[in-house]
């Protein structure tokens, strides 16, 4: 599983934290079950607000593009 999170633009708290995850074959999971976990091992106000799952945009060498995922929530 790969995982990046980036800000997304909040109306109460200006942004807020959104994960974008990326499951391997024959993985699965939910929003609700990803928040659960992050919920139980961060602070509130560290947890993802929202999870899209994909396949993450990625480098020639591997990285994962987060101006690619920030451009994808506006």
């Amino acid at each position: 599983m790969l995982c990046a999170v980036v800000a997304m633009p909040d109306d109460k708290w200006g942004e807020v934290p959104c994960a974008f995850v990326e499951l391997k074959e024959g993985q699965t999971g939910d929003e609700a079950e990803m928040i659960a976990f992050t919920r139980e091992r961060l602070a509130g106000f560290k947890c993802p607000k929202k999870v899209v799952f994909g396949e993450l945009p990625k480098t020639s060498t591997g990285k994962i593009q987060k101006f690619e995922l920030r451009k994808s929530l506006a």
